[in-house]
């Protein structure tokens, strides 16, 4: 600092000045005097010469003084601001002093512990907001009243990157609203959330995905500076909500049938409108199997609800699944007599061994996926049991290949075999079609709860071929 620009300098400036017009002065004053005790002019000029000498040191000692007490003093607190105004938030005074720079030097301390500990519990709380953020599932994107992005965490970087650039629909409201600047999913949403100011929900599909979005406006001085949104996936949700009101209606189509049946034959009976005991003997027939079809959708019900819940236990032994594949092959033959099929067995390896598996289990699955291939294959094909031990990434298995020269199933159905009540849709076909419609549902299950897998390949006019591979060895 320019010492001729400091308060001292300008109080050293200003008392110099004071002195030499009091010289002056005083001189002016004694002149009348001076010839009658000075007689000699040399020693008028050593007696103002040696006053101002005095004068300018007294001056110069007390500029000297407010140096020392003033101004050094003012320039370490201009340097402790200075510091702290960079972030060195530690900075403290370490002047010892009684008067008012002193004062003004602990009061300058004090304020900055508490701004220190005030920025401290700031960051804290804010590391701790980011910890949260972080830590969850859902997306939190933060806006402010431009649509610029302020803040957002993983997830949230997650959809913005997956949702920019998307064609959206032009004609939504607020649909050109901060295009720029955020996902245009949510463009209209933050329209409507600033324009209205209060909390906005809605549910927005986007890729095959849905999101449940709820806005709420940020406030600052009752304005508006933003909006903050939360994002989560209700995507398997929905599939669940659907799938259990599929559900439900299946059952209730399953039930109502057999139900329905039932109830018209018995009041036939009831009518008397049965004229000989042969009419009576049908229709008591009918209402027995409708009666047996509707315990066992009921009995596969149970079975797939149980296994689906993790309470259907495995008794898991060593078992030779070419035995298995031979007795299901006798079961069915008597079968395929009768209707002019013609079954095969064919085992491709010799060992056909499984470590550890239930066996009860398996001949159900053969059982369902044979009764499957009866009842859509025509008279005078073939259905073909194959089994062979191969080699996967995974370690050895066995393979089982049930093939038939049906009637197939159309390629948009094929991803949805196993699921429940696939029969109950547009391929059911009745009368030759008795079954359940969740028969695969349980195979897919069993094979599951083996460690296995199950695929099916058809194609319309010629055949259906389910492939499943049982691991054959323990897994160490």
């Amino acid at each position: 600092m320019n010492f001729w620009r400091s308060l001292v300098g300008k109080l050293w400036i200003t008392i110099t000045c004071l002195v030499a017009c009091v010289l002056l002065t005083l001189g002016l004053f004694l002149l009348p005097y001076i010839d009658t005790v000075f007689t000699n002019s040399e020693d008028i000029k050593r007696l103002f010469t040696y006053a101002s000498i005095i004068g300018f040191s007294m001056t110069t000692f007390f500029g000297l003084f407010l140096l020392t007490k003033i101004t050094q003093p003012m320039q370490k607190l201009i340097q402790a601001a200075n510091a702290i105004r960079k972030g060195k938030y530690g900075t403290r005074l370490d002047l010892v002093t009684s008067d008012e720079i002193g004062e003004l030097a602990n009061t300058f301390n004090h304020m900055a512990a508490e701004l220190e500990t005030t920025i401290r519990s700031l960051n804290h709380e804010k590391e701790h907001l980011a910890s949260v953020l972080r830590s969850m599932s859902d997306a939190v994107i933060t806006f402010d009243n431009n649509g610029d992005v302020i803040l957002v965490n993983p997830p949230g970087q997650d959809i913005m990157k997956t949702w920019q650039g998307l064609q959206w629909d032009e004609d939504l409201e607020g649909g050109g609203w901060a295009a720029d600047v955020m996902p245009e999913p949510l463009s209209a949403l933050f329209y409507k959330t600033m324009q209205e100011g209060k909390d906005q929900s809605t549910d927005l599909h986007v890729k095959q995905g849905v999101w449940e979005a709820h806005m709420a406006p940020l406030y600052s001085d009752d304005v508006i500076r933003g909006a903050v949104v939360v994002l989560r996936n209700i995507t398997e949700q929905v599939k669940l909500e659907k799938m259990r009101t599929d559900f439900i209606a299946n059952v209730s189509h399953e039930i109502r049938t057999p139900l329905s049946m039932m109830q018209g034959y018995s009041e036939a009976l009831l009518d008397g409108m049965a004229t000989s005991p042969e009419e009576s003997e049908e229709l008591i027939q009918v209402i027995h199997e409708e009666s047996l079809r509707m315990g066992r959708l009921v009995k596969d019900l149970l079975d797939l609800t149980r296994m689906e819940a993790g309470h259907s236990e495995l008794l898991c032994r060593q078992m030779d699944a070419g035995d298995l594949c031979e007795r299901v092959y006798r079961k069915f033959a008597v079968r395929a007599k009768e209707r002019g099929i013609e079954l095969r067995l064919d085992k491709l390896h010799p060992d056909l061994t499984l470590d550890s598996a239930d066996e009860d289990k398996l001949e159900q699955v053969l059982t369902n996926l044979l009764d499957n291939a009866f009842r859509h294959t025509p008279e005078g094909k073939v259905i073909r049991i194959t089994a062979d031990r191969v080699h996967l990434q995974s370690g050895v298995a066995l393979k089982i290949v049930i093939s038939d020269q049906g009637v197939g199933i159309p390629s948009e159905d094929v991803p949805f075999v196993f699921d429940r009540f696939y029969k109950a849709d547009k391929a059911r076909v009745r009368g030759e079609s008795v079954g359940t419609g969740i028969g695969l549902a349980i195979v897919k299950n069993i094979v599951e709860s083996h460690k296995g897998a199950i695929s099916v390949n058809s194609v319309v006019g010629e055949g259906t071929e389910f492939t499943l591979f049982i691991p054959a060895e323990l897994v160490k």
